[in-house]
């Protein structure tokens, strides 16, 4: 049960990051501007699009779950810091949380790995 647990986990805490990038292509000139109306360089999208499809694609099969955890961590902090301090606002402040709850949620990734059903399981064998 461990193992199923710890792959649907990382299934539920990748699946927000992957959509997020997804939406950013599909929507990507708005969310230049969102961006740029906030003092954020829009050539930062791409970077922010690769993350978050790429590391939760690798955490999600199991695979060097350790750095993507660690990168998704720290994304999560810098974007609750840049884009989500205005506390006046609820929404902002309900959104600085979650950024800061996800973050810890990798943070658990990074110390505790995969169970079986990953990858590198695989791979070791």
């Amino acid at each position: 049960m461990t193992n199923i647990l710890d792959l649907v986990g990382r299934i539920f805490i990748s699946l927000v990051f992957l959509l997020s990038g997804i939406n950013k292509i599909g929507n990507y000139e708005g969310t230049i501007g969102w961006m740029e109306s906030l003092g954020m360089p829009g050539i930062f999208l791409i970077p922010a699009i690769i993350l978050e499809i790429g590391a939760p694609i690798l955490i999600m099969i199991g695979y060097k779950v350790k750095i993507s955890a660690a990168l998704l961590s720290i994304f999560c902090i810098a974007t609750a810091i840049i884009f989500h301090t205005d506390f006046s606002n609820q929404m902002q402040f309900v959104s600085f949380m979650k950024n800061i709850a996800l973050a810890g949620g990798f943070l658990f990734l990074v110390i505790n790995d995969t169970k079986k059903f990953s990858l590198e399981s695989k791979l070791s064998k």
